[in-house]
C-alpha cells in the first residue's frame, strides 16, 4: 500500500524571529492550524526535529526525514535570527484526506491570509509524490520533488492537487480538487 508525501514551502515576507505583528500572527496561527491538522483523518505523521528551537531548521536533528534542506531559489536566512520560510514534510493516507485538511477549517482560512504572510513567487509552493508503505520521505526528497515540478510540470514523480496521479502512475480523477481557478495552492 503506498501513502501520499506532502512537501510545503513558501518565502515569508519577514524573519520568523521578526517581532512585527504579521510575523507573530503567523507564527501563532500556524502552531494552531498544525495542531489542528495532526488529528485529522488520512494524517499520518509529519517531519519534527528531535531537537531545536522553533526557526531552528537547518541546524535541529530531523531523525529519519535527514538532513534539513530548502530549494534553490531560497535566498534568505539561514539561522535562527535571519530565518524567512515556512515549510512542512508529511504523509498521508491519501489525497482526499489531504485535500480535505487543507481546504477546510482553520488551514483554509490561514490559507485566504497567505499573501499578507508570503512572499508571491514564480515557484510552486506544494508538492506530491507516492511512498510505499514505511517509507519515510526526506527533506531532500521534498526539495527534489518541488524543483522538478517547477521545471517540468506535474508528472507521476511530483504532482499538486490540480493534476494528481495515482500510485500506479496514471493520471487520478480531480473532481471537485482545490478551489476553482487557485493554481497555486
Amino acid at each position: 500500500m503506498s501513502h501520499l508525501a506532502l512537501y510545503t514551502f513558501g518565502v515569508l515576507k519577514s524573519p520568523l524571529a521578526d517581532p512585527a505583528p504579521l510575523t507573530r500572527e503567523f507564527y501563532d496561527v500556524g502552531e494552531v492550524v498544525y495542531r489542528k491538522i495532526a488529528q485529522h483523518p488520512g494524517y499520518l505523521g509529519h517531519a519534527e526535529a528531535t531537537d531545536g528551537a522553533p526557526g531552528e531548521f537547518f541546524e535541529a536533528d530531523w531523525g529519519a526525514w535527514g538532513e534539513f534542506a530548502v530549494p534553490a531559489w531560497y535566498d534568505k536566512g539561514r539561522t535562527a535570527d535571519t530565518t524567512a520560510l515556512a515549510t512542512t514534510l508529511s504523509v498521508w493516507t491519501d489525497l482526499r484526506s489531504a485535500l480535505d485538511a487543507v481546504y477546510t477549517g482553520l488551514h483554509r482560512e490561514a490559507l485566504n491570509r497567505r499573501y499578507d504572510w508570503f512572499e508571491r513567487s514564480g515557484h510552486p509552493n506544494y508538492v506530491f509524490w507516492w511512498v510505499s508503505d514505511g517509507a519515510i520521505p526526506t527533506w531532500r526528497d521534498g526539495v527534489s520533488r518541488l524543483e522538478h515540478l517547477h521545471d517540468h510540470s506535474p508528472a507521476p514523480h511530483a504532482f499538486t492537487f490540480h493534476h494528481p496521479f495515482a500510485p500506479d502512475g496514471t493520471p487520478a480523477r480531480a473532481k471537485g480538487i482545490g478551489p476553482t481557478g487557485d493554481q497555486d495552492h
